[in-house]
């Protein structure tokens, strides 16, 4: 037991464990507004369900724009830069959601934020990248995952015992909250050295180079469809099901939510090290299947019981989500990366967040409208859609190239924490203009597709 512990030790730079630690404060902020948002909007300020419903996905179709830019001004001006420009956005935005009394307020505030957030994640990537050693990148995105859903969980938990619709004072306080804590990371960004940008000598990729991957696009289709009907519909669905149908207590969807991001939290390094050697798009499908059983278990806990004893329903199948979601986190995005082209790496990642964005815009529109006309109607819906998109993710794997079926099994040297057995120590950067990449895998199948020799020590199967 000691040595697994020790082996899920990230051993980062400390810078990077300084931008991490900016990171939970500010996620902290968002758990405290995200269960929350949706019940502000039509218990506090009158807002129908469906209406708010667009309005939280107005945040995700501003992003899909911004998106796309921060990337761009990220390599242009510096990460560091884009991300302090992007939080002082959102925390301006979040300071003014008290003064909403209209929807047309909240949908301005709420895109405002969706600008904020399109360009703050590429730059928080870009910079979390930059500071991190290329042999330790993994864990440090493993870490920023299982640190963010800390944060979320803590802020949901302490605003679940804060929040009362009967007293909009309360939101006030937790929406200035959050937007203190935007300020905190972007205080904490001072700490951390601004990188120097290098570019490669590769040659240039434009997006239509993406466009032309049809198995990639049809990787970008399934995960939108996961997105929208699986964690979207159960982040932003479930509290206001959860109060306004099934009577749970404020305190109550602060718990559920501090569930939800904890098990992720707890659960991404092991289910991380459990899938190494299993098939990635046999795992999804699992995840798909284990979604559709939590929403139906959603929908016994809102028909057949209310208050605390909806509430534990709700709890254990919060609980099983999370742990389907972890699945996610170690199977979609380093399949993205085995997919891509290396000289098109970040268009390739700019289409990932694409996904999510629009997966995020969909399903709370869509689902909010059903929550208003039929709530029981939502939950079935969901889970049908989630069952058909695990079908969908059987049949791509027919088309995923063979070598990327599994996922690589990842071993310690005895005695030598935290480095890689089947990873050959080396001082070249991809990132340095000296540096002479290897062969990526799917440069490798797209030359032996057209007809051409597998590379040397390259074995094809």
């Amino acid at each position: 037991m000691r040595a697994y512990l020790r082996s899920l030790n990230p051993q980062l730079p400390r810078d990077v464990w300084i931008l991490q630690a900016g990171g939970l404060a500010n996620m902290f902020g968002n758990g405290v507004i995200g269960p929350f948002l949706i019940i502000y909007l039509h218990n506090v300020r009158g807002i129908s369900l469906g209406v708010a419903g667009l309005v939280v996905a107005s945040n995700s179709a501003a992003g899909l724009v911004s998106g796309f830019v921060g990337g761009a001004l990220s390599d242009r001006l510096g990460p560091r830069r884009v991300l302090s420009g992007a939080l002082i956005v959102m925390a301006v935005a979040f300071a003014l959601f008290p003064l909403i009394r209209n929807p047309w307020q909240a949908f301005a505030l709420n895109a405002l934020v969706g600008l904020g957030s399109g360009s703050f994640w590429p730059s928080q990537s870009t910079l979390l990248s930059s500071l991190t050693p290329r042999d330790r990148r993994h864990t440090a995105f493993a870490q920023q995952r299982m640190t963010m859903n800390l944060g979320i969980a803590l802020g949901g938990l302490v605003a679940g015992a804060i929040a009362r619709t009967a007293h909009p004072s309360t939101f006030t306080f937790l929406f200035l909250l959050n937007a203190a804590t935007f300020l905190v990371f972007v205080a904490v960004l001072r700490l951390v050295p601004a990188p120097r940008h290098v570019e490669a000598h590769h040659e240039p990729g434009r997006y239509a180079d993406v466009l032309r991957n049809r198995v990639f696009l049809r990787f970008i289709v399934l995960n939108v469809i996961f997105i929208g009907a699986g964690i979207a519909v159960m982040s932003e669905l479930l509290p206001p099901f959860a109060k306004n149908t099934a009577h749970v207590s404020e305190p109550a969807i602060g718990v559920l939510w501090f569930v939800f991001a904890g098990g992720v939290a707890l659960g991404q390094l092991p289910i991380v090290k459990l899938v190494e050697g299993k098939r990635r798009l046999r795992g999804l499908a699992l995840m798909g299947v284990v979604w559709a059983g939590t929403f139906l278990a959603v929908l016994v806990g809102g028909t057949g019981f209310t208050g605390t004893q909806a509430a534990v329903v709700f709890g254990i199948a919060v609980a099983v989500f999370a742990l389907g979601e972890c699945l996610h986190g170690a199977i979609y995005a380093p399949l993205v990366v085995d997919l891509a082209e290396p000289r098109l790496l970040g268009r390739y990642m700019a289409f990932s967040s694409f996904s999510w964005q629009l997966g995020w815009l969909i399903g709370p529109a869509a689902g909010g409208f059903v929550l208003q006309a039929e709530p029981r109607a939502l939950w079935p819906a969901a889970a049908a859609i989630c069952l058909l998109a695990s079908v969908y993710a059987l049949s791509l794997e027919r088309r995923i190239p063979p070598h990327l079926h599994v996922t690589p099994h990842v071993d310690s040297f005895a005695g030598v924490r935290g480095t890689m057995a089947n990873m050959a120590p080396t001082t070249a950067e991809p990132l340095s203009t000296d540096a002479q990449p290897a062969t990526h895998p799917a440069d490798e199948a797209s030359r032996i597709r057209r007809g051409g020799r597998p590379a040397r020590g390259t074995t094809r199967r």
